[in-house]
């Protein structure tokens, strides 16, 4: 582990800090917090799950609420002073288990390599703070997290063209941990529906002209009958 700051250097980072700068602090959800967390993820999220086949956010809030009464899931909410209160700047679940019945992953794939995950299904950082050190706090934290429960890794899953946070990763040194994508192949496309087609005559009026011209050239071929025409 770091070692911790001297005194001087904790005086120099003190005298660095701006005095309007904001401290951050760290604490589980309550259930009061639920309808302020699920506004925060919707706004976090809300331009990647327009761009991306899989949400990046739980799937509805009825999903969300059935993941705070999990057992094994820890749901952290990292909280910024704004005068009397506290806004929500970031927020962290993760789970020491495979949890959940929409869950892809493999629980024997970790087992395989002697791999105990401390499994990170989301981490969100409030837009307007961004690039101000919340989600490195956030990651700090889960690592703590993971070594006090005996924990070998963080395992997460992030979108590939979510350019900004596979950055945010790597220069962290999280790894690819499988190849699994998304493909998806085009085909020509026809119309579901056939185009519209003209009917055809009715057949009783066919028959019935038919029948009269039959009659007409019978009449026309018979010999007129006798005493007529003499």
């Amino acid at each position: 582990m770091p070692e911790a700051p001297s005194p001087d250097e904790d005086d120099e980072l003190s005298a660095k800090r701006k005095p309007t700068d904001p401290i951050v602090r760290v604490r589980r959800i309550h259930r009061r917090d639920i309808n302020r967390v699920w506004e925060f993820l919707k706004l976090v999220f809300r331009d990647v799950n327009r761009e991306t086949v899989e949400y990046q956010r739980p799937r509805s809030k009825k999903r969300f609420l059935e993941v705070y009464e999990e057992e094994g899931v820890a749901q952290l909410l990292f909280e910024a002073a704004s005068g009397s209160k506290f806004d929500i700047v970031g927020y962290a679940e993760c789970a020491f288990e495979i949890t959940g019945t929409d869950n892809w992953m493999n629980e024997r794939y970790f087992a395989k390599r002697d791999m105990r995950p401390l499994f990170v299904e989301e981490l969100a950082v409030h837009p307007g703070y961004q690039g101000r050190g919340v989600g490195a706090f956030i990651l700090d934290q889960l690592e703590h997290l993971a070594r006090v429960r005996g924990c070998t890794h963080l395992v997460l899953e992030v979108a590939e063209n979510n350019k900004r946070a596979l950055n945010f990763y790597r220069t962290r040194a999280f790894y690819k941990l499988d190849a699994a994508v998304f493909l998806a192949k085009r085909v020509a496309v026809e119309p579901e529906l056939l185009a519209p087609r003209r009917l055809k005559a009715k057949r009783l009026a066919a028959e019935k002209v038919s029948v009269t011209v039959a009659r007409k050239v019978r009449r026309k071929s018979q010999p007129p009958p006798k005493g007529e025409g003499s």
